[in-house]
């Protein structure tokens, strides 16, 4: 009994067809080892040479049926590391040193190493399990460096597979993680995989950060699309997240640029819940805001404000600010609005914009800009 378990372990870590391991079950006594006896007599009866059944067994016992590896395209390295691996797991049943499985995780240089990366996780994953009684994932730096290593080689797939709550190879999900695949889709403006990885980050209870905001709320305002902003923005808001100054930044010039008074306010209600200060981006979002509700006035006195929390050394960014409100958001403004809104809007806002650069004149503060350059892009206006 003890000799046939051994036959059938070895059976069962090589490739062996399913129907080949189906007949050995069906054509004898119903112990292994009188079924082993029994298929060596079928092939002895066939002509066939013992020695060839086994021999492409041992070959190939090294690689999984699923995850089986054309030796060309594996880098030599990793094909070291997982045979040394399969070797202390499945023969010798001891843990390999873990300074293997991180040699491996460096050396991968293509998707067909992370596939085999992946297929000694599991089987990694099996023996903790089994042998060491040990149920918890692997830590969160090597998880973290293995979702890296996918990046690097484009396996975008596998990358996300590190996400998962439930998954087979011992993977810890972290927001870390999720960081590494957002930082990779805003490199590359890829604002779907940012929407796929936050979908995973919703599925797999990950908790969201003041950092997730900074970068899916700059691939989103990068690729137009307000709908995800906007949805995200509230969910990071009910979740309890404080928001850093560069997120409200980035989302409050989004509401300004759009014309969407309403969602402005809401927003600045939020950001002025968790800071004191404006910036440059927030306090000119707001300057625009009431410029859009014709008050001149209040457009100039927050923009003072701004001046007024700013050093000397910084002040000449209000004014190129300043020039951008005149320049460029109207332009931008119009891109958004029906086209019955927009002969009335551009007479009303050249008026408003002009009577709060004479507040701020008043003010004291120096305005060097020209309100010429409003009326400079005349066919967007017509």
């Amino acid at each position: 009994m003890q000799a046939g378990r051994r036959v059938a372990r070895v059976l069962v870590n090589s490739n062996v067809s399913p129907l080949f391991l189906r007949h050995i079950s069906t054509s004898s006594s119903g112990s292994l080892g009188g079924n082993v006896f029994g298929v060596k007599a079928m092939y002895r009866m066939n002509t066939i040479p013992e020695s060839s059944i086994y021999k492409p067994m041992q070959q190939r016992v090294f690689y999984s049926s699923e995850e089986r590896q054309d030796d060309s395209s594996v880098s030599e390295a990793v094909k070291e590391m997982y045979d040394k691996m399969q070797e202390s797991i499945v023969e010798k049943r001891t843990a390999p040193p873990n300074a293997w499985l991180w040699s491996m995780i460096s050396s991968c240089a293509n998707v067909d190493d992370i596939k085999l990366l992946f297929d000694i996780l599991q089987k990694f994953r099996v023996f903790r399990l089994s042998n060491l009684r040990i149920h918890e994932n692997f830590n969160s730096a090597l998880c973290q460096e293995i979702t890296k290593a996918c990046i690097n080689v484009g396996a975008i797939d596998y990358a996300k597979k590190g996400l998962w709550k439930h998954n087979v190879y011992g993977l810890n999900p972290t927001i870390g993680s999720a960081h590494q695949l957002l930082l990779h889709a805003q490199k590359l403006k890829d604002a779907k995989l940012a929407s796929d990885v936050m979908k995973l980050v919703k599925k797999n209870d990950l908790p969201l950060q003041p950092g997730t905001s900074d970068i899916v709320f700059s691939i989103w305002y990068d690729a137009e699309n307000w709908n995800l902003i906007s949805k995200y923005g509230k969910r990071f808001i009910k979740a309890g997240v404080k928001l850093r100054q560069n997120a409200f930044d980035i989302w409050m010039r989004f509401a300004a640029k759009r014309g969407d008074v309403d969602s402005l306010w809401k927003i600045e209600k939020f950001r002025s819940e968790m800071m004191k200060q404006h910036t440059l981006a927030s306090g000119f979002s707001c300057a625009k805001g009431f410029l859009l509700e014709r008050k001149p006035e209040n457009a100039a006195a927050v923009i003072q404000l701004v001046n007024q929390g700013l050093s000397d050394t910084k002040r000449p960014a209000v004014m190129l600010e300043l020039q951008q409100l005149i320049s460029e958001w109207p332009l931008e403004l119009l891109k958004h609005q029906k086209e019955g809104n927009k002969k009335a809007l551009v007479p009303a806002l050249q008026e408003d914009t002009a009577a709060m650069i004479e507040h701020l004149s008043r003010m004291g503060i120096k305005v060097n800009v020209k309100m010429e350059d409003f009326t400079k892009n005349e066919g967007v206006f017509s």
